[in-house]
């Protein structure tokens, strides 16, 4: 190129990027409300990463090869939407100019399913940092799984661009090591170094050495010190795709609100500038005062060459797919048939049942439907937080994801939130059914995970054990009280708490035909079985009738609790009260169901007694206020879990008591 050729590149790169801050600035000042400052001193990094670095096809923002890219710091999401309008994707300037509106496409922060190019929901910070984690590991173990010879039909690399609070929040941590531990080589973050956070100056908080920390962390770390420079920011990310045994950072030192006149101050962190600095910082990076959402017609020009080699791209991937097709017909029809979330014809006929001679852990029931379904459900793919041994979350004849990335293994370490995060980002990636797993009352430790799984509407499977104080000797710290209930108020959550073996196998079967975010409270003791025919038919109501003594009482619970009850109905029936025990696996399940369902299991003029080990609140809305509950409104306490069960009022005397005297209100 010329040295007249580079200038005018140069500059046709300024006004391109200068478009992109300014709708930003823009959608800010309109709404009045939003984040400038990272807009005005990141473009030139997203500018970079969709004009001329990255794999994607804004006509198809499905494409599953495309590189994925995710804003950990969500606050910027006007730099996002900018950024995806400007690239030809279906996000028409009218949506920017609707910027956190009601209805809008455009939410203040990025939300998966609103904006076309939006990979995940981000906002809660470091929760993006981890996800992308998750994104780089499905692509790792997809190309180890579907690669053959030189078709490489799974390439494509996930970038990251996040800042200080991200940095700051302990997932990121997590997250990093992790990342690190796997030399996932293929993930690239761009952090936003810029030395100010919402209070002010990082060193009123946070004064560590980045650079030296991920370093530590295993991990390719470069330096760019102007923010502004495409050669240096380029010349890294060509550096960083050039490592591929390890993540890699980049540290970018970028000025927050480039150009206006609070640049470099919190005061353009986190709302409108107004429309004097607004005008003084168009005028100081040589834009149009008196125009907003404009964008000069070279500017348009120039980023509507993403879209034709967008196009390109996909369509010489999509070549060389028919002829991998060709030439490795299963592989290639098991790869089309897990990036459109089918599940293999007749895969449910490999659930196991259970005989009802053989009481059982449901964890260990849990164990035996993953064994079962392992061939038939190869997307099925995750692992525990250190605790598989525990969980029974393992495919025994599966090699390590760390040793061998096709295998299906995943040791996440003690990490749950960056555990769940990553299970999200998987999950978001396609073509996987990711899930996690760690003991029930450490879901406080990624409960804005699960949050963000049913907010984006994934296909995350969490899976938790230890659910009640029937553990035992661990103690109140290990024992679940408030932690069902808590998570079963998360919209769109589905949870299943089994009463069996049986149960379990249909709630798994459940949890995979949803293709929803669900969560399974699993016991770690022994529990009777229930018949068959009976546990995976009523199961898929969210409740059902297990014995039909009678209407003079309903007896309802979930979980070990239902062994429970029905024994407390037998002991009733010889006192003359005869009582349905009804088994309630899943209250959202439940809650679906018709009025007529509804009322024929639990009619309003029967006395009902729920029981389950667990918080009482959310139990009045099924038993009515005439109703009773016994549950557990204080924290467990530490012996031999039959004992503590006892102690604290889960036996066949206290429920046929509580029952006795419901009966005859």
């Amino acid at each position: 190129m010329s040295e007249q050729q580079d200038s005018k590149q140069h500059e046709i790169d300024q006004i391109s990027i200068n478009a992109l801050r300014f709708l930003a600035v823009d959608m800010v000042e309109k709404a009045k409300s939003g984040h400038p400052g990272a807009p005005l001193g990141c473009s030139p990094i997203a500018y970079l990463l969709y004009h001329k670095i990255m794999k994607h096809d804004p006509s198809d923002p499905q494409w599953i090869d495309r590189d994925r890219f995710v804003l950990s710091n969500g606050h910027a999401s006007a730099l996002l939407y900018g950024a995806l309008h400007l690239s030809g994707y279906d996000l028409p300037m009218s949506q920017l100019e609707q910027f956190r509106q009601w209805g809008s496409h455009t939410p203040g922060h990025p939300e998966r399913g609103e904006a076309p190019g939006v990979e995940v929901t981000t906002g809660p910070l470091g929760q993006g940092f981890a996800m992308a984690v998750g994104l780089a590991i499905a692509e790792r173990h997809q190309a180890a799984v579907y690669n053959r010879d030189t078709y490489n039909i799974v390439d494509h690399h996930t970038y990251v661009l996040c800042g200080d609070g991200d940095m700051m929040e302990g997932i990121s941590h997590e997250a990093a090591s992790l990342a690190g531990t796997l030399a996932l080589g293929k993930l690239i973050v761009l952090y936003d170094d810029n030395l100010i956070s919402l209070d002010g100056p990082t060193e009123l908080s946070f004064t560590e050495d980045v650079t030296k920390r991920f370093e530590g962390y295993h991990w390719h770390v470069q330096y760019v010190a102007d923010g502004n420079d495409l050669v240096a920011i380029e010349k890294a990310i060509l550096a960083a795709k050039a490592e591929t045994a390890k993540p890699s950072l980049i540290r970018v030192r970028t000025v927050i609100g480039y150009g206006s006149p609070k640049a470099g101050t919190n005061k353009v962190h986190g709302e409108a500038m107004g429309p004097e600095a607004t005008k003084e910082t168009k005028k100081n990076l040589g834009w149009p005062e008196d125009k907003s959402f404009y964008v000069p017609d070279e500017a348009r020009k120039n980023w509507d060459t993403i879209k034709l080699r967008g196009k390109d791209l996909h369509a010489s991937w999509t070549a060389e797919f028919e002829e991998y097709a060709k030439a490795y017909p299963e592989p290639s029809a098991q790869f089309d048939r897990t990036i459109k979330a089918k599940m293999a014809e007749g895969w449910e006929k490999k659930i196991p049942t259970f005989p009802t001679e053989k009481p059982m852990a449901t964890r260990n029931a849990g164990q035996a439907v993953m064994q079962a379904i392992e061939n038939v459900v190869p997307e099925l793919f995750g692992g525990a937080a250190d605790l598989t041994a525990s969980t029974k979350t393992i495919f025994k004849d599966s090699p390590s994801f760390h040793v061998d990335p096709a295998g299906r293994n995943v040791f996440f370490g003690v990490r749950e939130f960056g555990m769940c995060a990553a299970v999200n980002g998987m999950a978001a990636h396609g073509g996987l059914i990711p899930f996690g797993s760690t003991f029930f009352t450490f879901s406080d430790y990624c409960r804005n995970a699960l949050r963000l799984a049913a907010l984006m509407g994934l296909h995350s499977l969490f899976i938790f054990t230890h659910d009640s104080i029937g553990l035992g000797e661990d103690g109140p710290t290990h024992q679940p009280v408030e932690q069902l209930m808590s998570l079963r108020v998360i919209p769109h959550l589905t949870d299943f708490r089994p009463a069996d073996a049986n149960e379990t196998a249909a709630c798994w079967q459940l949890a995979l035909e949803r293709k929803s975010a669900s969560f399974m409270a699993l016991s770690r003791q022994d529990l009777p079985t229930i018949d068959a025919t009976i546990a995976r038919a009523g199961a898929r109501f969210g409740a059902y009738e297990v014995v039909s003594h009678g209407k003079d009482l309903i007896l309802i619970a979930t979980g070990s609790e239902v062994g429970l009850i029905t024994k407390a109905a037998e002991e009733l029936k010889a006192a003359g009260i005869n009582a349905t025990v009804v088994s309630m696996p899943s209250f959202h399940i439940y809650d679906e169901q018709s009025d007529e369902y509804k009322a024929k299991l639990l009619p309003e003029a029967t006395p009902k007694l729920a029981v389950e080990a667990g918080a009482t609140l959310g139990w009045y809305k099924y038993v009515g206020h005439n109703g009773g509950v016994i549950g557990l409104d204080r924290f467990g306490a530490s012996s031999p879990g039959a004992i503590a069960l006892d102690k604290l009022g889960f036996s066949v005397a206290n429920v046929v008591e509580h029952a006795k005297k419901l009966v005859k209100k």
